[in-house]
């Protein structure tokens, strides 16, 4: 098939972003770079590989897990059907991370998946080190791939924790251990019934990433609630959140005296809420 044919076999299917979706796959299962792509437009591309590529890609599986890796934040990070893939919306979070903590940070990073919130921050901040929790094993692993592949490792441990429990960091801020800086998190959101109304490739997408609860806040008011445990004096609560929750998380951030400041993102929608623990009078 050539580049003209896929692209026509995808729009087809419903792909929106087809004539992309097609050199995106041509480059990274044919070898092939985009300046042979559009010097020879009438190249033969038939690879076993790629014919099956194409017929997933136009049943809506996400392409990003064909091809096993994304980028975000200027890294590249391996994906599977373990994680969430990581969204360019999230990068607001980590922008507002990198500027907001402190020289020499200890941060968590709760509901980690692919690691791209915790690893794309230590990146960018040397010298800063953090903690990521993560409820399933095998997501887990692949965050930890892909801190090594980013070479933050070193700087990065991991554990299994269910952040809903109200003790669940105690294993690493045990009675006179380090407390965090600050606690980052892209919890599930998503209220559950709202979660089948989503676009096609959400769906192969792991439900328990994006189901936040009958309203979507359940992992909002649950993290709010114990955070100040864990933080220090000072420390802050960066939550990406839904477009339509700004209100919510600031009723969530009153209930439990803490500040809310809002971020929008690019698109001037709100993304960011930053909770700063209010001044006892």
């Amino acid at each position: 098939m050539t580049y003209k044919e896929i692209c026509e076999k995808l729009r087809e299917s419903g792909i929106d972003n087809y004539g992309y979706d097609a050199a995106v796959l041509i480059e990274e299962l044919e070898g092939t770079d985009v300046a042979t792509l559009r010097g020879d437009p009438n190249r033969d591309y038939c690879s076993e590989k790629l014919m099956d590529a194409i017929d997933k890609r136009c049943k809506h599986y996400p392409l990003q897990y064909i091809i096993g890796e994304w980028e975000f934040f200027g890294k590249k990070f391996e994906v599977s059907e373990s994680c969430l893939i990581p969204r360019a919306d999230t990068e607001t979070l980590v922008e507002t991370a990198i500027k907001l903590l402190p020289r020499n940070a200890y941060f968590a990073d709760l509901c980690t998946g692919s690691g791209c919130i915790a690893i794309a921050t230590l990146a960018n901040r040397p010298d800063c080190r953090a903690y990521a929790a993560e409820l399933y094993e095998e997501t887990l692993r692949i965050a930890e791939k892909n801190a090594k592949k980013n070479q933050v490792d070193g700087r990065l441990e991991f554990g299994i924790a269910d952040v809903l429990c109200p003790d669940c960091l105690d294993v690493v801020c045990k009675e006179g251990n380090e407390r965090f800086d600050a606690i980052l998190s892209n919890p599930p959101y998503i209220p559950s019934q709202d979660i089948d109304s989503l676009a096609d490739e959400v769906r192969f997408e792991p439900r328990a990433a994006l189901d936040g609860g009958g309203d979507g806040l359940i992992f909002y008011r649950t993290i709010t609630s114990y955070s100040k445990k864990y933080l220090k004096e000072g420390g802050i609560v960066i939550f990406e959140i839904g477009y339509d929750q700004a209100d919510s998380l600031r009723k969530i951030a009153e209930e439990n005296q803490f500040s809310c400041e809002i971020i929008r993102d690019l698109g001037q929608r709100d993304r960011v809420a930053v909770l700063r623990a209010e001044t006892q009078k």
